[in-house]
């Protein structure tokens, strides 16, 4: 069609014409395209123009995702254009080719159905207002920036150029460069409603120029990935090379691609630039290497822990208070302090995201928790849970680990744990660490001080990987049973926390809750199907286990339940209920019986307090006279400490033998026998002073010794009585042993706080400054005010000053 027959075409445009709705494209005068019609309200639009003067109305939709299109969905700028072809398609749909030859306006819709049919108006440009070196200097401004656009290689339709270079009027350059700069619909469809030419031309050359700073930093980023493109290539080429030269010499390619591997894994594993630049060091030397030499193998094996330590994974915390309190909770009985500790780690944590990891140290009796107690702070927190113990550990290496000097050399047991955790913020509890020795190979003890300390642990160095760790974000736990065998450098560096042995009450409580459920699950029995009764609970716990802890009790319950469980499975019985009558034939002959040989008052033994490892006991120290030379012989498996502790208990009694009626030439003409029974077990400790020199003031006066007091605490040459340790454990053990009156120093009154309340409950604590009051309290005299016993209960610090306003003598012993 000629340009002629195309100006008449635009006079005779009709004012109602078929609407033809387009989507993803605006179509401008004078452009050719192709479209393809699926829909049946278009395809009837296509018929109807065929069959009339091939013209159409194309109008964008708003919204491409619209089917069956409404007035508002559609644009009321388009473009009238005419049907040139048209071909019916296999699948039902048609292709046409569409030209736009005039710009026109929907006036107002005739029909929707079944096809739009619209009512339009023509758009003219209007005059150019502006004068003609303007309108040039536009022109050429636009052809300008069109030339460097398609210099970038925009544009793929061909000559586009040389058509443009045709075009001097602004409205129809301006449709032009718009049809087929790929704009977006809203854009497009913007351009074509700017009436002005020139104004529409401006718009176009905004356009253009953010396109060609858009393909200007599209291009140098193009530039730089070929340039890396071309260096990663040529490696590519020479590793090829390389990979036939091995080949033409025999060698595998499996340590190429050992050695990609390993590369890939560095990168994987994010690690600290430091550490990056040295696993890079060995992975070069490992390709220099033989592959089955045996350096090579100790490159590999390094690499390979070097790749899979968690260098920047950690565990999120949960910092729920409420449910960190109710795991801890669910898990122990009691063990309040400790609990409180955790939350407030939460706590602080909470308020502060980046904090150092707390080193605790659970101190206490074997069997009360500590170890698992670990296991719950891991679960309240959300974090991995490692443990290792530390018992019988004498090689500094185990810490530190091994240097790579050898074949078979390893990261100490701490990197070690952390791999195994596969986080770099793990609870890590190591057992045991007051059974750590030391001999020729080094101190590890010492070796945990880097460890340990929150200063320098962010940076701890294993001698393996030669590279440092941090371990500031690990939350370190130690478990001691004593606190003595732990060097001082190191305990300083840790936080205490005493875990004492359990009351019988609290045994029941944990038997209840704890111990009965899991033996329960573990031996396959219903919850039904047996009952323990607290009296039960009680003899086993007094007569079949005598420790600080539960571990034992929770043998004696599983020894129960193996025999009910025999008894189910023969069908013999349905339900078992465990009472004190019936303990003994599950568990046969009780192990341990009361102190309850002492039936009365006897002269010459008193009851003191020990602590042992597995919590507190009760000892009697027994003490006779014999006709000899004044010798004093001692007897019972007894240390250092304790044989220093009589012979002071001994010369204070003498010293003070006119106020204790003693005769005077007693001592010459008899020897003094001072045992203490269960003479095989090993006893050491400035705790019996005050026992002792009881006993030995009971033997000598003849005065018998309340069975139901106990005493501990240490006797000085001029009867001061000093404090001592393990306060709890020993009250604990006078309360299992049915003590009513406790002796304590009065120094360590201040310790009273530890000690809980339902300890404390039912027991007369006397705390005293001198033997005066230890002896009053022994043998239930009255003393002074002077040397009156001091006591913790409002009775009787009452009984204490009515008997002193009333003494006109003092007592003598």
């Amino acid at each position: 069609m000629s340009l002629k027959d195309q100006e008449k075409q635009k006079l005779d445009i009709p004012e109602k014409l078929p609407l033809l709705p387009v989507r993803d494209i605006v179509v401008f005068p004078h452009m050719v395209l192709p479209l393809f019609v699926g829909r049946e309200i278009s395809i009837k639009a296509i018929e109807e123009a065929l069959a009339g003067n091939r013209m159409v109305f194309l109008a964008a939709q708003r919204s491409s995702e619209v089917e069956s299109p409404e007035p508002d969905d559609i644009y009321t700028i388009g473009s009238v254009g005419t049907i040139m072809r048209m071909l019916k398609l296999p699948d039902g749909r048609v292709k046409i080719l569409v030209q736009g030859i005039a710009k026109g306006r929907i006036t107002s819709f005739q029909q929707t159905a079944p096809y739009h049919t619209v009512r339009i108006e023509k758009v003219a440009d209007p005059a150019p207002t502006e004068s003609s070196l303007e309108v040039e200097a536009a022109v050429r401004t636009v052809k300008e920036l069109m030339g460097k656009v398609v210099a970038f290689g925009k544009f793929t339709v061909p000559d586009i150029i040389s058509v443009i270079e045709n075009l001097d009027d602004p409205g129809r350059l301006a449709d032009m460069i718009a049809s087929n700069l790929g704009l977006k619909v809203e854009t497009a469809q913007e351009v074509l409603e700017i009436l002005n030419p020139l104004q529409r031309l401006g718009k176009i050359n905004d356009l253009l120029t953010k396109e060609v700073d858009v393909l200007t930093v599209q291009q140098k980023i193009q530039s730089e990935a070929k340039g890396e493109m071309d260096k990663t290539q040529r490696e590519y080429f020479l590793r090829e090379q390389l990979k036939a030269i091995q080949k033409e010499l025999g060698e595998s390619d499996e340590r190429a691609e050992e050695v990609q591997e390993f590369r890939n894994k560095i990168e994987e594993a994010a690690m600290p630039e430091k550490v990056a630049k040295e696993a890079e060091r060995q992975l070069k030397r490992l390709e220099k290497m033989h592959p089955d030499s045996a350096e090579a193998s100790t490159v590999r094996t390094y690499l390979e822990w070097l790749v899979e330590l968690p260098w920047n994974v950690a565990t999120k915390d949960k910092l729920d208070l409420i449910a960190a309190k109710k795991v801890l909770d669910e898990d122990h009985y009691d063990l309040e302090r400790v609990k409180d500790r955790i939350l407030e780690y939460l706590a602080v944590r909470k308020m502060k995201e980046k904090m150092k990891g707390p080193i605790l140290c659970f101190l206490g009796p074997p069997g009360v928790g500590k170890t698992s107690l670990g296991k719950s702070i891991a679960r309240a927190l959300g974090r991995e849970f490692v443990r290792i113990s530390l018992g019988g550990i004498r090689d500094e290496a185990e810490i530190r680990g091994h240097r790579r000097t050898y074949v078979g050399s390893l990261p100490g047991r701490i990197i070690q744990g952390i791999k195994q955790a596969g986080t770099n913020n793990p609870v890590f509890m190591m057992d045991e660490i007051d059974k750590v020795g030391m001999d020729f190979r080094g101190d590890p003890s010492a070796a945990l001080l880097e460890v340990l300390d929150p200063e320098q642990n962010h940076s701890f160095s294993d001698h393996y990987l030669g590279v440092p760790f941090d371990l500031s974000n690990v939350m370190f736990i130690m478990t001691a049973n004593q606190i003595d065998p732990i060097p001082a450098p190191l305990r300083d560096r840790m936080e205490i926390i005493d875990i004492s042995g359990y009351t019988t009450e609290e045994k029941v409580g944990i038997a209840r809750n704890y111990l009965i459920p899991r033996q329960l699950s573990e031996h396959g029995v219903k919850t039904g199907k047996v009952a323990f009764t607290d009296a039960a609970l009680d003899l086993m716990i007094m007569q079949y286990t005598r420790e600080a802890g539960v571990r034992n009790l929770e043998r004696e319950i599983a020894n129960v339940l193996r025999k009910i469980a025999r008894k189910l499975a023969e069908g013999k019985e349905k339900r078992f209920k465990i009472t004190p009558s019936n303990v003994n034939q599950y568990l046969g002959i009780p192990k341990f019986l009361p102190e309850a040989e002492q039936e009365q008052d006897e002269v010459g033994v008193a009851t003191g307090l020990a602590w042992t490892p597995t919590g507190g006991d009760i000892i009697r120290i027994e003490a006779t006279l014999m006709k000899g030379k004044g010798a004093l012989t001692l007897t019972g498996h007894l240390g250092d400490v304790m044989k220093e502790s009589a012979h002071a208990a001994l010369s204070y009694i003498r010293s003070k033998e006119k106020e204790l009626g003693i005769k005077s030439d007693l001592f010459a003409k008899s020897d003094i026998h001072i045992h203490v029974p269960a003479g095989a077990i090993p006893k050491d400790g400035p705790s019996a002073g005050i026992t002792m020199a009881t006993a030995l003031a009971s033997l000598l006066t003849g005065k018998a010794v309340r069975r139901d007091v106990a005493m501990t605490g240490e006797v000085t040459l001029r009867g001061r009585v000093l404090p001592i340790g393990g306060l709890k454990e020993k009250i604990l053990a006078a309360k299992r042993a049915g003590m009513k009156t406790v002796v304590l120093p009065k120094r360590n009154e201040k310790d009273l706080e530890e000690v809980p309340r339902h300890v404390q409950r039912g027991l007369d604590l006397v705390f005293a400054e001198h033997m005066d009051a230890v002896l009053s309290a022994a043998f239930n005299i009255r003393k002074t005010p002077s040397v009156m016993a001091k006591t913790i209960t409002k009775t009787q610090r009452e009984k204490q000053r009515k008997r002193a306003r009333i003494a006109s003598t003092v007592a003598t012993v």
